[in-house]
């Protein structure tokens, strides 16, 4: 009995990853970082949450609607982690799923992390906090330029994921939401994405600076009591949108901390999703579903 269960779990976790979609994106040099070791995916006790360590390859994993649910409109999915990990459920594949309910296909990006030890939740818990800002502004040109190539890979097939090219998103939580504004800094025609969510964005890691001329429309989440102190940051992104008259959108919920991503907590901050989404069906940056 032990032997066959044994089996049977071994079947259902290779038929899991057999279904996966996942996507190689291309790797530019790092200059010298060195992984020692692989990446690794577990249950962190420290943050109580599944997360993804040690990623020296970026990959993307795709989540499609159902045929006849395709909107034609894309989103690609940065989770936060401090650079030293990735909060691959609650800040990744659960909005990924939700997004792809919605019609939207969805690309939960694994962008390229701080090499760590065995645990790397523990490591950035235990680090002083100027060491893990200055190895994660190390690590974030890099993961920016992940999330570039992420943008061009799903536009350059967007014919094969049937989407409209002119549809794509970006949205990214703490550190990825500082991968989200690197992208927004720093995109070309080919990877520009059509709109940008920074959701409680780590502005320490990315500074605010002045958009381009051509800024995607921006929506802001984020929790005024986020103990990170995240909320000046993000007022600060928005004013440098508002101020330079670029499309911008904030949602400062007064509770809510830090990386509530997909967590229910019994608050207005757990319907942010719902909030994004009716903001990106009003400003026409994907499409309404059919009647």
């Amino acid at each position: 009995m032990v032997r066959y269960l044994y089996s049977v779990i071994c079947f259902l976790l290779f038929a899991t990853a057999a279904t996966q979609e996942i996507i190689n994106l291309p790797k530019s040099d790092d200059s010298g970082i060195a992984w020692e070791n692989p990446e690794k995916e577990f249950f962190s006790n420290i943050w109580t949450t599944q997360v993804v360590t040690n990623v020296s390859q970026p990959t993307m994993q795709v989540f499609r609607p159902k045929g006849e649910d395709n909107i034609g409109a894309a989103v690609v999915v940065a989770p936060g982690g401090g650079m030293y990990a990735l909060s691959i459920v609650n800040e990744g594949t659960a909005v990924a799923e939700w997004l792809a309910k919605k019609g939207v296909t969805a690309f939960v990006l694994k962008y390229r992390l701080v090499p760590t030890g065995d645990d790397g939740t523990a490591e950035v818990m235990t680090t002083l906090p100027a060491t893990v800002l200055e190895k994660a502004g190390d690590l974030l040109p890099y993961a920016v330029t992940d999330g570039l190539n992420a943008v061009a890979h799903v536009r350059e097939n967007a014919e094969k994921y049937g989407v409209n090219p002119n549809k794509i998103g970006f949205l990214g939580f703490s550190a990825g939401g500082a991968v989200t504004m690197g992208v927004g800094y720093n995109y070309s025609k080919e990877n520009r994405p059509n709109f940008l969510v920074p959701v409680y964005p780590w502005t320490d890691a990315q500074p605010v600076w002045a958009p381009k001329d051509d800024a995607p429309p921006m929506l802001i989440v984020c929790a005024s009591n986020d103990p990170l102190g995240l909320a000046k940051g993000s007022i600060e992104l928005y004013t440098a949108m508002l101020e330079a008259k670029k499309n911008v959108s904030l949602m400062m919920y007064s509770k809510g901390g830090h990386g509530f991503g997909m967590n229910p907590q019994g608050l207005p901050s757990d319907t942010w999703i719902e909030r994004f989404y009716d903001w990106a069906l009003s400003e026409n940056l994907i499409p309404k579903p059919s009647p």
